[in-house]
C-alpha cells in the first residue's frame, strides 16, 4: 500500500508518498499555511500542492487538535471554523481514496516509537503537541500541551514558539528541562522523544531515556495510522475496503 501523509501545521502543510515500510517514495511537498487558516484555504492549498503526486491508495492526514473518527474537535492554533469539521470525509472527497485523520502528534509518535512500555511524544513547534502509547498502543488525543504547567500558565503557552520568541532561548529551555522531569515523573517513560521544529533550539541536557527524532516522522507515522485499526474508526464505504 502506498499511501500520501499529508501533516497540517499551524506554519506549513506538508506531504509526501510513504510506502509499508516506511520509505519515503516522493518528495516532501509543502507550502505556508494560508491565513486566515480557514478549512477552505487550508482544503485548497492542498488540492494545489499535492497534485504532482499520484498512484497511492489511501490518505494520511495529521491535525494540529483533537480529532475524533475523523472529525476535528480542537483548533486551537488555526481557527475555530475547523471545530466539528470533517476533515477525514472533506479530504477523501477531493481526493477520491479511502482517508483517515488523527491528531499530529499521534501520527509523529507513530514514526517515532519502538513499542515497548510508555512511551511519551512531545512536538515542539507552533505549539505543542503531544502523544502517549503503552506497549504500542496509542491513547489518542491527549492534548498535554493545553495543561496547566507553572501558575495557571499552560505547557503551550510557555513552551511554544511564540513565548520562545518573546522570552529567548535560555528561558524557553530552562522551563523545557524542568517540563520533561514533571512529564517523567508523571508517567515514569520508557522513552520521551522530541519532535518539531524547535528541536533546534534545545540546548539544555537531556536524560538518557529523551531522543530527539527527526520531523519526517509526522509524515512516515501515516502509514502505521493505517495498519493500526485500534486509532481512527474506519470510515463508510471505500475507507473499509483496503481493511477487508
Amino acid at each position: 500500500m502506498l499511501v500520501l501523509c499529508i501533516d497540517i501545521g499551524g506554519s506549513k502543510l506538508k506531504g509526501a508518498l510513504v510506502n509499508e515500510q516506511q520509505e519515503m517514495k516522493s518528495d516532501r511537498l509543502r507550502c505556508e499555511t494560508p491565513r486566515p487558516a480557514q478549512p477552505e484555504p487550508i482544503l485548497a492549498a492542498l488540492s494545489d500542492v499535492m497534485k504532482p503526486l499520484s498512484g497511492y491508495d489511501a490518505i494520511a492526514v495529521g491535525f494540529p487538535g483533537v480529532v475524533t473518527e475523523g472529525v476535528v474537535k480542537t483548533a486551537v492554533n488555526l481557527h475555530p471554523d475547523w471545530i466539528d469539521f470533517p476533515l477525514a470525509d472533506r479530504i477523501e472527497q477531493m481526493f477520491g481514496v479511502p482517508t483517515r485523520a488523527a491528531n499530529d502528534a499521534d501520527i509523529q509518535g507513530y514514526g517515532a516509537i519502538a513499542g515497548r512500555g510508555v512511551e511519551l511524544v512531545l512536538t515542539l513547534g507552533t505549539g505543542m503537541g503531544s502523544a502517549l502509547f503503552v506497549d504500542g498502543t496509542l491513547v489518542p488525543n491527549l492534548e498535554m500541551g493545553h495543561h496547566p504547567f507553572i501558575k495557571n500558565k499552560t505547557y503551550e503557552q510557555l513552551l511554544g514558539n511564540a513565548p520562545r520568541k518573546r522570552d529567548g532561548n535560555k528561558a524557553w529551555n530552562r522551563r523545557l528541562s524542568y517540563a520533561l522531569e514533571r512529564l517523567q515523573a508523571l508517567f515514569s517513560c520508557r522513552t520521551i522523544y522530541l519532535g518539531g521544529g524547535n528541536t533546534r533550539k534545545i540546548q539544555c541536557q537531556l536524560p538518557d531515556n529523551i531522543e530527539i527524532v527527526s520531523n519526517l516522522a509526522g509524515i512516515y507515522g501515516g502509514v502505521e495510522l493505517w495498519r493500526d485499526l485500534r486509532t481512527t474508526s474506519p470510515k463508510a464505504g471505500t475507507s473499509e475496503s483496503l481493511d477487508s
